[in-house]
């Protein structure tokens, strides 16, 4: 049987990370949103809440681009 969800019942592992990297980096979810925009990853801003609340799936692209923009590793992301 396939597992989609994580433990918690979230849809992903990272979303809390995101939260607490905006978070340090004094942006609102609509200013995430844009600066994803800006590296063509269409997302808004309900689009990161519902990330960071685990209600959605994260793509490996965006992941790439959460990473990439916060300046860790993917892995950092996920939790490994």
């Amino acid at each position: 049987m396939f597992k989609n969800k994580n433990v918690d019942g979230s849809l992903n592992v990272c979303g809390p990370k995101i939260k607490l990297l905006r978070k340090g980096k004094s942006l609102s979810q609509r200013a995430l949103a844009d600066q994803m925009q800006l590296q063509g990853i269409d997302l808004n801003k309900n689009a990161i809440q519902q990330i960071e609340s685990g209600e959605r799936f994260v793509t490996d692209i965006e992941i790439k681009a959460f990473s990439h923009f916060f300046k860790i590793k993917a892995d950092d992301l996920l939790g490994s």
